[in-house]
């Protein structure tokens, strides 16, 4: 059997809306469960372990899954963070590494060293498309996937829209680019971007392309984890995080509610789920 699993983030809770209120952490899972979400990511980068420690048990008490994500500094450290996602049941460790040489021949001992780390704890590692980590740009880590086959990502797409700044529409070659990591992913993670900024209010008539355009990608996406998975978890994750990733305005207002985007991204991407299973339904 396969599901599709929407998360949310618990540092893009922090606040969740215009208001600036940061709520506590039992109303946060309250909201998060209550919307529909199935899981949320602890992400150590924004936080500590002790944030994830207390925020478990409301997460447990609300039926939600945790996802962490981690952000090592050095190569063994990721193997404390292993140990703890093994603890919380998390399906994954999301990896936003932060060793980062500067050649290919001095990354992949780094990769596989961490991937070596995750199959000996028995928990899977995915290594997120993320700016200022050892996947930091698109070209080096199409060297790395093509280098480690077995290196699996989460695919966040709105760092390479900024870090290569694609001219929309972009071309065929770009967009092949972009088609070979998704090819390479096993979760997804839900931001629209443009070439200059890394977070898009979703309903403003100038962003409209590039919601279409990540869309399009989300549902690529999806259905090729489909097309390798005849079972499991498909693991998307609503990231709208607050400023600065969200823009504001002259008084410091965010210009849009990100809390009511999140929901809006899990319904477009449960919809194109619905939609690939009614379509393999009638093949």
């Amino acid at each position: 059997m396969r599901r599709l699993q929407v998360y949310t983030s618990l540092w893009a809770m922090q606040p969740h809306d215009q208001s600036g209120v940061k709520l506590p952490h039992d109303q946060v899972c309250e909201m998060v469960a209550g919307a529909g979400f199935d899981g949320m990511a602890i992400d150590l980068g924004a936080s500590d372990v002790a944030v994830a420690h207390a925020v478990r048990p409301h997460m447990e008490r609300n039926g939600l899954t945790p996802l962490i994500v981690a952000f090592p500094k050095t190569i063994q450290s990721l193997e404390d963070t292993l140990h703890m996602a093994a603890d919380f049941g998390a399906p994954f460790v999301d990896v936003i590494g932060q060793v980062m040489p500067l050649a290919i021949d001095d990354m992949v001992p780094v990769i596989e060293t961490w991937m070596g780390m995750s199959q000996k704890i028995g928990v899977p590692i995915q290594f997120e498309t993320h700016r200022n980590c050892i996947t930091n740009d698109l070209y080096v880590t199409l060297q790395l996937i093509d280098r480690i086959p077995e290196m699996r990502i989460c695919a966040d797409l709105s760092h390479y829209v900024v870090d290569r700044e694609f001219w929309f529409p972009l071309s065929e070659h770009d967009l092949g680019l972009m088609s070979r990591i998704l090819a390479q992913s096993d979760s997804f993670q839900g931001r629209v971007a443009s070439r200059q900024q890394i977070q898009l209010q979703l309903d403003f008539p100038q962003n409209q392309k590039w919601v279409e355009l990540f869309k399009g990608w989300w549902r690529e996406g999806l259905e090729g984890w489909r097309s390798r998975n005849p079972k499991g978890d498909c693991i998307f994750v609503c990231e709208l995080g607050p400023p600065e990733y969200a823009m504001t305005g002259p008084d410091g207002r965010e210009m849009s509610n990100r809390w009511e985007e999140a929901q809006v991204i899990m319904g477009w991407v449960r919809e194109i789920w619905a939609d690939l299973e009614r379509e393999e339904a009638a093949r």
